[in-house]
């Protein structure tokens, strides 16, 4: 199926694309997210005519990611997590612990946007990915300290 990405998607393309997908990752996924819209005659029409504005709209958007990126390299939070013996830590940090602690800081972002590759299970500082937009990510420093 032929689909014209409305914004930037990181495997397919940039927003105004028209990119050929799986039938069903069109319907189930691009589609009902607004990520695309099928390529018909129709949609092409009213496609050309919006493309302008939808282009500068991804752009903003690029921009406002970039932005939030740079505003987001300095920022460090302290998450505090119960410690056993050797300074083992009970249970993880994981991308919600993330989350929580950035917002107590006034930053709002979801948990699907912290990017860990596994949960956090030793004390120390730790470097942490925040995905802002496709090909935009910034990278906050999380340190883990004993509670005391």
């Amino acid at each position: 199926m032929k689909v014209i990405l409305k914004q930037n998607v990181d495997s397919l393309g940039k927003a105004g694309d028209l990119v050929k997908v799986a039938d069903g990752y069109a319907r189930n996924f691009l589609v009902p997210k607004g990520l695309a819209a099928e390529a018909n005659s129709r949609n092409l029409k009213v496609f050309e005519h919006d493309r302008q504005r939808i282009l500068q709209q991804a752009e903003k958007i690029q921009k406002q990611a970039e932005e939030a990126a740079v505003r987001l390299n300095g920022v460090t939070c302290t998450i505090a997590r119960r410690v056993g013996e050797q300074e083992k830590l009970f249970g993880s940090v994981g991308a919600k612990d993330v989350e929580e602690a950035l917002a107590s800081q006034g930053i709002e972002i979801d948990k699907k946007s912290v990017l860990l590759d596994e949960p956090i299970k030793a004390l120390g500082e730790f470097p942490v990915r925040i995905k802002l937009s496709a090909g935009v990510t910034g990278e906050i420093k999380v340190v883990v300290v004993a509670e005391s």
